[in-house]
């Protein structure tokens, strides 16, 4: 059973630009930025929290005079000012707040590890059940924990990128609640890279299932976390009762940096919008052998080898002229990842105009690039699990051109952003 409380009502269309959208401000990125900036000053986005407090919880105890809840969350589920959400509903009249849930790295998002155990919530005492353990099993919900519960409330903030491990999480997440008949109930965030711009390939749709591809949607796929559990509970099948606490004031167009909504680390490698911005391109390439940033400053804003030319690789890349971005040679020490305390040499990627910038396709980009100067170098194996989509990869590894496999994906693309709208909250 799927109900919905969106703060305006569904949304009548959907202005989602399927493959990029151009910048309507003049001026170029100087103009853009202080836009942006005078918008963020002017406004305020009201998150699912925030939205939740403002009616008096009503929302969540549906007129019961008591309720007994769990809490899935991390360092970013806080209210407009700045008040942990572990802590409003954990003192909150009528609600016990019971059981806390952390996704990948921690309750805190400081932990970068592959195995985070349980803990305690040391301000609350209440327990904390990490969902990111080193198995499959151990990242899904303890039924016998949600047993006790009559809801469990879901506040994290989302990268928009189909691989980030959130994801995953809450659709665990509403598998366990229709297995132990609770619900499930959405505090929905921002997509911090726009809820506009639906971009990159499918996952197959015979790709094996991980935690980095939960279900069959693109890269770069333009739906808050709300909308995703609606169209996980019902494309799936997995008839959870769900209701998403929608936003007020959100509007599918903006990044994060117009809502007026602190940023927040949603993971320890992602600071920045314009890192989120970069992240579903260059996430592509992460699990093979170069160096993505991890262990700097500017995670995702750099990639590099030992045995990379920096010189011979922004030529390439800038010879290609890829929307939006640009590349200036450069040499980096990470200390960690798989070159931890070398000299990585590289690139850095500028991002000159966000939404001219498709990013899934910039990935390819990069792999191209990589594949055609250092053949015998670079380890292009484990990039099919990011794509998720073994056609699409042997196509790749066999040196096609990115802006020819686009072609390939387009009708997918724009399958999946008819079945997309059913599901949006916001215009």
């Amino acid at each position: 059973m799927l109900a919905v409380m969106p703060a305006h009502g569904w949304a009548q269309g959907d202005n989602t630009a399927v493959k990029g959208r151009e910048l309507t401000v003049a001026g170029g990125q100087e103009t853009a930025a202080s836009t942006v900036q005078a918008t963020a000053l002017s406004k305020r986005v009201l998150t699912g929290i925030d939205v939740l407090e403002q009616e008096n919880f009503a929302s969540l105890k549906q007129g019961k005079p008591q309720i007994t809840i769990g809490l899935l969350t991390n360092q970013t589920g806080l209210d407009a000012r700045g008040r942990r959400t572990i802590d409003i509903l954990a003192s909150t009249s009528g609600i016990k707040l019971a059981a806390i849930f952390s996704p990948e790295h921690g309750i805190f998002g400081a932990l970068d590890t592959t195995r985070i155990d349980n803990s305690t919530d040391a301000a609350t005492a209440v327990p904390v059940y990490s969902l990111y353990g080193s198995t499959d099993a151990k990242r899904r919900p303890p039924v016998e924990i949600l047993k006790t519960l009559d809801a469990v409330v879901v506040d994290i903030q989302d990268a928009g990128a189909r691989f980030y491990t959130y994801e995953t999480t809450l659709g665990y997440m509403l598998e366990a609640a229709a297995e132990s008949n609770i619900e499930l109930v959405v505090l929905d965030r921002p997509n911090p890279i726009t809820g506009s711009l639906v971009q990159g390939p499918l996952s197959a749709s015979d790709f094996k299932r991980t935690f980095t591809n939960y279900f069959s949607i693109p890269v770069r796929h333009g739906m808050t976390l709300g909308e995703l559990a609606q169209l996980f509970n019902v494309e799936r099948k997995i008839g959870a009762r769900l209701r998403v606490i929608s936003m007020e004031g959100w509007r599918r167009d903006e990044w994060f940096d117009s809502t007026g909504v602190n940023w927040i680390n949603p993971s320890p490698n992602l600071r920045s919008v314009n890192e989120a911005a970069l992240y579903p391109g260059v996430a592509l390439i992460e699990g093979t052998n170069v160096s993505v940033g991890r262990g700097t400053d500017t995670p995702f804003e750099v990639i590099g080898a030992p045995w990379i030319d920096s010189h011979s690789l922004a030529a390439f890349l800038n010879a290609r002229r890829i929307p939006g971005l640009r590349f200036v040679p450069a040499a980096f020490t990470p200390i960690s990842g798989p070159y931890a305390n070398h000299v990585c040499n590289g690139v850095n990627l500028v991002l000159t105009d966000r939404n001219r910038l498709d990013s899934p396709e910039a990935g390819l980009e990069l792999a191209l690039a990589l594949h055609s100067l250092y053949p015998r170098d670079w380890k292009i194996g484990n990039m099919v699990y990011s794509l998720a989509n073994r056609p699409l990869f042997e196509q790749l590894k066999a040196g096609s051109d990115p802006r020819n496999l686009e072609q390939g994906w387009r009708e997918d693309l724009e399958k999946f952003t008819m079945l997309r709208a059913k599901y949006l909250l916001y215009k």
